[in-house]
């Protein structure tokens, strides 16, 4: 099958659209009909995720390099030029480490409630700890047991029983189609214990670099002002919106995008 989707005329901007822990390229649906009359949308999936579940190296030294590798040679296959890129999440980390090592390949770069980095020790080994814990569940509780611990997380307590009970029901028919060792062995590779500190990228890079947070994600909200207060962020509270703000909000969302794409065409 094949790991990317693309949508709209190749003659409209890139965009390129890295989805979270454990989506794929198809979360993005919902945006596409209306996203895809201002760009070329090109939706990925992330190694381990969806339909690409090509076997990783018994040792990764750097998941993050191995991602975006893998996505940069994708794109390359599709004689892919510049592009917007946007991150959500996992997504975004990643796309932070592609904009480090390919800035000229970037137009704009977009993230989406995405975290640049622990700088203590003590958090990095405490998160090291819990990702560890949870890499152990994956393996050993069913998909829907997993889930349901996943999406109780304080993170995702925006989300309504509704939507909630949704997204399990969703997530667990795709994480049962393939074995999820190769998940668990990206999860640990990309974990943000493992992350080095991106904290100081949007000051090296030669375009824009925007943040979009949810009203109602107070943790990222936080982190987004503390970074937008030492970078040249540009910060985007989206309403009626937490941590995943386009399953929350799409409309909302790809109002914004399409906003800065009229204004890049216009400078």
């Amino acid at each position: 099958m094949p790991t990317v989707a693309r949508y709209g005329e190749v003659s409209q901007p890139n965009l390129v659209l890295l989805h979270g822990f454990l989506g794929t390229k198809a979360d993005w649906l919902p945006l596409i009909p209306e996203l895809s009359q201002h760009f070329h949308c090109i939706c990925l999936d992330l190694p381990g995720h969806g339909d690409n579940q090509q076997e990783l190296p018994s040792t990764l030294a750097n998941g993050f390099d191995y991602c975006v590798q893998d996505i940069i040679s994708r794109l390359d296959r599709l004689g892919i030029g510049p592009f917007f890129l946007y991150g959500y999440s996992l997504g975004g980390r990643i796309a932070l480490h592609l904009a480090k090592a390919y800035p000229q390949r970037i137009l704009s770069l977009w993230l989406e409630s995405c975290h640049p980095g622990l700088t203590d020790t003590a958090e990095q080994t405490a998160r090291s700890k819990n990702d560890n814990l949870w890499a152990k569940r994956l393996l050993s509780l069913s998909s829907r047991d997993f889930l349901q611990l996943w999406y109780q997380q304080a993170v995702f307590a925006d989300m309504s029983d509704k939507a909630r009970h949704a997204l399990i029901a969703k997530r667990a028919a795709l994480l049962d189609q393939h074995p999820k060792q190769t998940l668990k062995q990206i999860f640990l590779a990309t974990s943000l214990a493992r992350q080095t500190s991106l904290w100081d990228v949007p000051a090296s890079l030669g375009c824009e670099c925007h943040f979009f947070a949810g009203s109602q994600d107070a943790k990222f909200t936080v982190i987004a002002k503390a970074w937008q207060a030492q970078q040249p962020i540009i910060l985007h509270q989206i309403e009626q919106a937490g941590h995943n703000i386009h399953q929350a909000n799409p409309a909302a969302l790809v109002a914004c995008l399409s906003a800065l794409k009229l204004k890049k065409s216009m400078t």
